[in-house]
């Protein structure tokens, strides 16, 4: 992991480079062709210019050896300064990922130092036109050519969709079919019957390259085969994925941010009715605080998945899962939201808000859609809640009753209501047998989803009270703040969470009319809507700190 100084010198240098190389006007000038500025794509790539690829690759290959938490904080930046232009340089880290997991030291040193040394461009050739994020349907084959007796290359068929870089990459890591099983391979630009299509006709992220790939007997060497080995390229996916969604998780917080940023200087000079709208209830309180909340709960639960992934505690798929469908999600939402804080405005080209927008919806498709993180994160913390009878969620709100008596301003109790809540939903799916419904499963997904990262939040503002911050970590909000931050989306996943799971638990024939009572007890209905006072005034404050109004006092824990 690089130093907190480096770190920060890369942070400084990419704001510099995108206020040079891309300000607004030739962003706007860039969507509206359609094109990938494959110059600058490159310039960052480049290890004598801004040489951003080097935090990707570790220290031995000539990288920085970036942490998870220090890629976090990077993919944010960039995806402030521009999804598109982010999508590009990320689809080279992860068209190495099955290299830096699961290569040869031989591939390791060749592939990771070319990438370093040289700023060769990536692709991850993974996503097939019928299987779309099912990787192990796909159909592009790899079939081994013999020659006496042993494997001397394979030959490649098939087609890739959807893939990022697909155009203007120098190598490609493409997964493919071969006797042992799904395996990836590395394909260089120019091989004999490799080619492209043209870029695709895109919603949004225009400035970043996405093409379909096809391959025709595409001979390739047998070292050409990551590992050495065939039937590992699964393994070799899933072994990254919890990192990699970490990654599209901060691109959505990051353009989730761009938005707000641009909402709320705009309020401080519209005045409507005499006052300006950042004075206005009706357009701080709808319009920005909620999303800025929901915001940085994501970001509470990335910078705690990333610090455990830095700690060695493994890929943590099911975290990167909640992490990412929190975070785009959330970015998404807060990007709508900063086009309707600006009216007319907010739907013109020219305040970037509507760039922003379609820009940052692809983050809740690509690496997984939000879909499929709800059936991740459902079918995991459902094995959780068998495996413990019933008890895990009880158990984790047990501990965030333990730290609201340690820090009562933080709304760790009202986030152990929501986790309470959440045990009861489950357990009464379970009796009821209700996971046979696939949209109830979804839907527990993102209770989960919003339960834990309430608790993230919480935990985090602790952290911030005592001074125990990652020293890496956004500083954007003091303790104070951060502590009305997680009251507020605390009070939001508890009310969720109980209310939605009453719902859907009683929309799919899990409780009868006579056991609704006794269900709403179960759930603690009574105490999540007590918890509810005091957000309004919660808000109020956050919305003065947001506005630069807020005095730096502290205001009464709910």
């Amino acid at each position: 992991m690089i130093s907190k100084k480096t770190l920060k010198a890369s942070i400084k240098a990419l704001k510099d480079f995108g206020k040079k190389h891309l300000p607004d006007e030739t962003i706007q000038e860039l969507d509206a062709r359609d094109e990938c500025p494959l110059d600058i794509v490159r310039h960052m790539c480049s290890p004598d210019k801004l040489g951003i690829q080097l935090l990707f690759i570790p220290e031995e290959f000539g990288g920085f050896g970036g942490g998870a938490f220090d890629v976090y904080v990077v993919c944010e930046e960039m995806a402030r300064v521009d999804l598109g232009v982010a999508t590009s340089v990320l689809a080279t880290f992860l068209g190495s990922d099955p290299i830096t997991v699961g290569a040869t030291p031989e591939q390791k040193k060749i592939w990771l130092t070319r990438i370093a040394e040289e700023g060769l461009l990536f692709a991850y050739g993974a996503t097939e036109p019928e299987a779309g994020s099912d990787l192990g349907a796909l159909k592009t084959t790899a079939d081994p050519v013999i020659q006496a007796g042993r494997v001397v290359g394979y030959k490649i068929n098939g087609s890739k969709q959807w893939i990022s870089n697909g155009g203007i990459a120098g190598a490609y890591s493409v997964l493919a079919n071969t006797p042992g099983g799904p395996s990836w391979f590395i394909v260089e630009q120019g091989a004999p019957g490799f080619s492209h299509d043209e870029p695709e006709d895109k919603h949004g992220i225009r400035l970043s390259n996405t093409a379909a790939l096809s391959f025709t007997e595409v001979y390739v060497d047998a070292d050409r085969l990551v590992g050495g080995v065939e039937g590992q390229g699964l393994l070799q996916a899933q072994a990254v994925f919890g990192y990699t969604r970490l990654m599209v998780a901060a691109f959505g917080l990051g353009a989730g941010w761009a938005a707000l940023d641009r909402a709320i200087p705009y309020s401080t000079k519209r005045i409507q009715a005499g006052a300006p709208l950042s004075e206005k209830q009706g357009y701080t309180h709808k319009l920005i605080v909620p999303n800025v909340a929901r915001l940085e709960a994501a970001r509470a639960y990335i910078e705690e998945t990333a610090e455990r992934i830095d700690a060695g505690e493994g890929s943590l798929n099911t975290e990167g899962a909640i992490a990412k469908y929190m975070a785009t999600e959330a970015g998404n939402r807060a990007a709508d939201a900063s086009i309707q804080a600006l009216g007319g405005y907010g739907y013109t080209h020219e305040y970037m808000v509507e760039k922003i927008k379609r820009d940052v919806r692809i983050t809740t498709i690509y690496e997984g859609t939000s879909e499929i993180m709800e059936m991740t994160v459902s079918r995991d913390r459902w094995q959780l809640h068998l495996k413990t009878r019933g008890q895990h969620y009880h158990e984790q709100a047990r501990k965030f009753e333990s730290l609201h008596a340690a820090h009562p301003e933080v709304g760790a109790n009202i986030a152990a209501l929501a986790l309470h809540a959440l045990a009861e939903v489950m357990e009464k799916a379970r009796v009821a047998r209700l996971t046979r419904y696939q949209h109830v499963l979804l839907r527990l997904g993102e209770l989960i989803a919003y339960a834990e990262c309430a608790g993230s939040l919480a935990h985090r503002a602790a952290l911030m009270a005592d001074g125990k911050l990652n020293e890496k970590a956004s500083t954007r909000f003091d303790a104070i703040a951060l502590a009305a931050l997680a009251r507020i989306f605390a009070r939001e996943a508890a009310f969720k969470v109980a209310e939605e799971g009453l719902c859907w638990i009683s929309g799919a024939g899990g409780v009868s009319d006579a056991e609704i009572p006794a269900f709403e007890t179960a759930l603690g209905l009574s105490s999540v809507h007590r918890a509810q006072v005091g957000l309004i005034s919660d808000m109020d404050y956050l919305s003065d700190v947001i506005y630069g109004r807020a005095a730096k006092t502290a205001v009464a824990a709910a």
